[in-house]
This record gives structure tokens, sequence and C-alpha cells, in this order.
């Protein structure tokens, strides 16, 4: 049950209070049509739109929500429109549709990107104060690897559906939702040798800590590796686990998404469930893809983990894994990319005490990717 090196958590020295994830906002090929595959798959709701309609010619976007969880599906219209417009199309071309912003929610964003950019953040956009009815919301971002941000937004004067701009719809077509909460960490993938100096940025720009480290031994098969650092905040609602790829006999998951990426960005999002049974088999219904794992892995589970409150024999069904620390125990799986580019995918996790990210389940995962990875050529 190996879960890698949990760091003792260190007194917080956050450089400023950071209250949750805001929001996620993707920059994509065409969004009315992502939308459509967020609400149909992963049951989504559509609760706020800006483009033309609103009076912002250049772009469209969709917020859409579930639990804590909001989405900003953002598209360009006409790249000749403006530098952002084109920013977005130019973004688009290189990546395929991915991760732009990992919003931030705080108490004081000037204060927030201040200290942010005193200890050494590249600004990408100084704080600004948008008004509407609702009242104001300040924000500002700064660059991070590749070619993501953070937005750090402050929303204690706004009473509004979002933030200005944004109107609220109600739409006709509204599934149910899959019983999504929250948005458990986001992992970045960065280039070899690079692991070590996003791993600085998050501890000396933003006071976070090591909590977790995993080496090559750790997270390795036959062919391929990969070591991670996960970085936290005070409070633990920001996770940040940090990938590169290791040497290996072949190339790894990571090689492969720098490549077909084109460079650093997000690889998955773990989405948090209350009822990870009850979310995967309606995501399955709905076409959601998952990876899988050999029915060996279920034999001796319960040796391997303990006593679990779910039947082994519907995980084993749906291909859930399980793992194990001094805390507890969680529950994940893992989709297969949601893009034609095999790039970003998505994580499903229930956690039940545990702190960990279930380091005792990297190989059989690891082994899943590669089988994938091989059907495409890439491994």
């Amino acid at each position: 049950m190996a879960t890698g090196t949990l760091q003792v958590a260190a007194e917080a020295h956050d450089t400023f209070p950071i209250n949750g994830t805001d929001y996620v906002e993707f920059w994509v090929g065409n969004a009315r049509q992502a939308s459509h595959f967020y609400r149909t798959a992963f049951g989504f709701q559509l609760v706020g739109y800006r483009g033309p309609e609103t009076g912002v010619r250049d772009r469209a976007s969709y917020l859409l929500q579930q639990g804590k969880i909001r989405f900003v599906l953002t598209t360009a219209i006409r790249a000749d429109l403006s530098p952002d417009a084109e920013r977005i199309a130019e973004h688009v071309q290189k990546h395929g549709d991915g991760v732009r912003d990992i919003a931030l929610w705080v108490d004081d964003a000037r204060d927030a990107f201040a200290k942010a950019v005193e200890r050494g953040a590249t600004p990408e956009r100084a704080p600004e104060v948008l008004r509407d009815e609702g009242g104001e919301i300040v924000i500002g971002s700064f660059k991070i690897y590749g070619d993501t941000v953070h937005s750090l937004v402050e929303r204690r004067n706004y009473r509004g559906l979002f933030m200005p701009g944004f109107v609220a719809v109600t739409p006709h077509y509204a599934p149910d939702e899959v019983g999504l909460q929250y948005v458990d960490h986001c992992v970045g993938n960065v280039e070899l040798g690079k692991m070590n100096e996003w791993v600085e940025f998050y501890a000396h720009v933003m006071g976070f800590r090591n909590l977790l480290t995993f080496d090559d031994k750790t997270i390795s098969t036959e062919y391929s590796s990969l070591m991670s650092k996960v970085m936290a905040n005070g409070n633990d609602r920001i996770k940040f686990p940090i990938n590169e790829p290791a040497r290996g006999k072949k190339k790894s998951q990571i090689d492969e998404y720098l490549d077909f990426y084109g460079g650093p960005g997000v690889q998955h999002l773990a989405l948090a469930t209350d009822d990870i049974i009850g979310t995967v088999t309606t995501l399955r219904d709905r076409g959601v893809e998952f990876l899988s794992v050999p029915t060996t892995y279920y034999d001796d589970l319960q040796k391997r983990v303990g006593t679990i409150d779910e039947p082994v024999g519907e995980l084993a069904a749906l291909g859930i894994l399980v793992d194990r620390d001094p805390d507890g125990y969680l529950l994940q799986i893992f989709t297969k990319p949601v893009e034609d580019r095999p790039t970003v995918f998505y994580e499903i996790i229930q956690r039940k005490g545990a702190r960990s990210f279930g380091a005792g389940n990297f190989k059989a995962l690891f082994e899943a990717i590669e089988r994938e990875q091989e059907l495409r050529g890439n491994l």
C-alpha cells in the first residue's frame, strides 16, 4: 500500500489566504459543442453565458456548474476581432482544447497579486474592477507553467451570477447531475528537469508546502516512469501535483502529453464525489470511457487495503481502484482522454479519510495508460 512520502503537515505560511478553486477556464475550438458534451456526459448545468448577444463580439463563454465546481468554456469567434480572440485561437491551434486558467478565490485580489509578483510571479493581467448591477469583482492573473495562468478572484462585493458580462440562462435541456462536488486537485505536466523549478515557484511565490513526493521508483512500470510532487496550501483546499517524465525504455504518458499538447499544461482534474459507484455508473451509462485494469487487481484487494464499505464486486465491475493511507482510504478511477489528442482527462475520486493520492494504484494505472498509448502508437 505504498503512498509515497507523506510530509508532516507544516505550519501554514501561505503568501495570501485562498478560499478555494473559483473556476477552471478551458479555451476550446467550439464552446457550444463542448458545453453540450459536459452537460450530457458529466451532468454539468449550463447557468450562464457571455458572447455577442451580451455585447462581447470577439468570443463566447459558457458557464457550467455542478456542486462547487465551475467550468468556463471559451472560444474565439473571429481571431481578427481582438488580441484576446487571437490569443484564444492560437492557444487552441497549438494545444487543442485545454485548461487556460485555474482561478483561485481570494479575499483581496490586489494584495494577493502584489505579493505574488513581489515574490517572482510574472503578471498576465493587472488587477481590474469589473462592475454590473450585482456589484463588483476584482480580478488579476499571473503566469504559471506553459500557457496556463492563475487568476485571483475577489468576490466580497459581488452578489451577481458569476461575474460581470455573464447573463443567466435556463436551457430546456438540463440532464441530471451525476454527484460531482468539488475540485479535489489539478495535475500539471512539465518538461524533464522542470518539476523542482515549479515546486520552488509554489513554495516561494505562494507559500505552499510539499505535501507528497513520488519518485521514479514509486511511479513506474517495465517501460516508463515519472516523478511527481504535490504542492498544497495551508488549508489543503488547493492541491497541485506537478509531474515530470523520468527516463525509461519507452515514452511515458508525460512525454506523450507534452508532445501532443505542445508543451506544459494541465493533464487532469480530479473531481470529488460522495458516491463514486453511483457517479461512475451514471457517467459510464452516458458514454464516458474509463481506463480498465485486469480483474486480478481485485483478487486480493481487501488483503491489501483492509475492510472497506463498498462491495468489491461492484468496484470490479466498474474498474474503480482503492488505496489506503494512515488516515483512511480512497476510491478513484480515471477517464480516457476526452479530446482526440491524448491530453486532458479526468479522475473521479471519493475520499474516506485518506489524504494521499492512491500511490498503491500507480502501477496498475500506469500499465492501463500504457495499453492505451500502445493502441495509439505512442508508447
